[in-house]
Parts: structure tokens; C-alpha cells; sequence
């Protein structure tokens, strides 16, 4: 990644959070920490972030009230091409005339960018994917009422009677905080609040992750694994997440980022 695209990301983290880590900013960038360490020391020179033991700490304080989790601008283009692979996939799922559902996050965000030849009907709470399907394609867009969350690009609403509950889906597309024994996780329970109310709404529901959220893990659970019916993510999944999948007896398709193709896992069931 380009010195000019990680300072931009540390710049994005420490307007989120007061103070961040250089670990948190190593794996957000994929940079060793030496590194992180020189992008730090030279913002702070520049006067756009102070330099703290361990970290780094924004000029001035962020906003309260901002949900738990990265920005959008933050993690967009971390493991971009994964993240593309993984939504041509998902649009493949797709046949013309489907009424799905798609959640605010960077991978289903990707989505958008293979869906200008179809005309489906969107139910979606990000702010960003609804723009963009509005402006670049003919598909038919629908967006619960609620607050916008700006910095990550989504539209929230606490009230049972919004748009959400008269709209019906085929596919449910998500994306998660992690994946793992438990199920999916989320960071926040305003989200998880939100995803559950559209899980509702979906026949199917299709978790859309790149293969370093197997890694993870959250405090929040939004559903068991039992509640998938599919998980796309990219050919770097490990051998005990493969089993894991399986055992919980979801499909799993697995996208390759560099080659641009695609393989389904034969052994893994409906």
C-alpha cells in the first residue's frame, strides 16, 4: 500500500476513535509495524495527529454518538480486490427481476459495480450503495427511514413500522465483524438491532466475508451459523474454517481475487 493511502487511513481511524494503536493500524494498512511507526511520526510532524506510547491520538476529539466498528472510508479499500471478487460472486447469485436485500459494509459495497446491467428490486441501508444503484443503474432502490450514520454510511432506524417490514427478499447480502464456531459477529448492537430486523424480511441470507474475518472475533453475535444458507470469501480460508462451514452444513463459494474466476466447494451442501 502507498505511504499517501496509509496516512489517509490513519488519518480516517483517529477521527473515528480518540486514540488508535499501531497494531490496529498495521492491520488495517497490512504494514509492519516499523512502518507504521515512520507514517505516525510524520503525521505528528505535519500536526494532523499527536503521537502517543503505542499509537497515535487525533488533533481534535472525534464527535460522540458514532457507532462502534471502522469507518467506511477506513476499511474500503482494505483487501479491495477480495472484496471484488467476492461481490462478482454475489451478483452471480442473482437472477433478473430478484427483490434482495443488501447491508451497508465495503464488501457488499462491491456489489454495485456488477449490478448496472440488472433490474432488481434493492432494499438496502447504506447510504452509499443506494446512491450509487440510483445514480449508474436502472435497479429499483428502497431505504428504511432513520438517521444516517456518516462515517459508516448507513441508515439506521430504531422503530418497528418502517419500510423494512413490507419489503420481502429472495437473498439477504451481509457482510461481518468475524466468523466463527458461534456464528456471525458484529460490533455494534444498533447493527446487529438493524440486521436482524432485515433477516426477517429474507428467505436466504448470504454472508459475504473475505477470508481474514475467520480470524476474528467480536463480543456481539448477530445469528448462529445455522441461520446462513451461504458464505462467499476468497481462496485464503483455512483448512479448520472449511471444516467449520461444512460441519454447520452451509455452502460455501469460494472466489479467487487474482484470477478473477470462481470455484464452488463440491463437498459442501445446500
Amino acid at each position: 500500500m502507498h505511504e499517501r493511502e496509509r496516512h489517509r487511513i490513519i488519518l480516517s481511524a483517529v477521527q473515528e476513535k480518540s486514540v488508535v494503536t499501531i497494531q490496529d493500524i498495521a492491520e488495517l494498512t497490512e504494514a509492519s509495524e516499523a512502518t507504521i511507526r515512520r507514517d505516525i511520526a510524520a503525521l505528528h510532524v505535519q500536526g494532523k495527529i499527536r503521537r502517543v506510547r503505542g499509537g497515535a491520538e487525533a488533533v481534535h476529539p472525534p464527535q460522540l454518538g458514532n457507532l462502534a466498528g471502522r469507518p467506511f472510508r477506513v476499511s474500503e479499500s482494505v483487501n479491495i480486490d477480495k472484496k471484488r471478487a467476492i461481490a462478482r460472486v454475489a451478483v452471480d447469485l442473482c437472477d433478473p427481476g430478484d427483490a434482495i436485500i443488501i447491508n451497508g459494509g465495503t464488501t457488499t459495497f462491491q456489489m454495485v459495480h456488477f449490478m448496472s446491467a440488472h433490474r432488481m428490486q434493492v432494499m438496502t441501508n447504506s447510504f452509499a450503495i443506494a446512491e450509487h444503484l440510483v445514480k449508474h443503474t436502472k435497479n429499483t432502490v428502497t431505504v428504511p427511514g432513520g438517521v444516517i450514520y456518516r462515517e459508516q454510511s448507513l441508515i439506521l432506524s430504531p422503530f418497528d413500522n418502517d419500510a423494512i417490514r413490507n419489503f420481502y427478499a429472495r437473498r439477504f447480502f451481509i457482510g461481518a465483524q468475524g466468523v466463527g464456531p458461534l456464528g456471525i459477529m458484529e460490533a455494534d448492537a444498533q447493527i446487529i438491532q438493524s440486521e436482524q430486523k432485515l433477516m426477517h424480511q429474507a428467505d436466504e441470507l448470504v454472508v459475504m466475508v473475505d477470508s481474514s474475518k475467520f480470524r476474528r472475533r467480536s463480543s456481539l453475535i448477530l445469528c448462529p451459523l445455522e441461520r446462513v444458507s451461504t458464505i462467499i470469501t476468497d481462496d485464503g480460508i483455512q483448512e479448520d474454517s472449511v471444516r467449520m462451514i461444512e460441519d454447520a452444513g452451509i455452502k460455501l463459494v469460494v472466489a479467487s481475487a487474482g484470477l478473477q474466476s470462481v470455484k464452488e466447494d463440491s463437498s459442501s451442501v445446500a
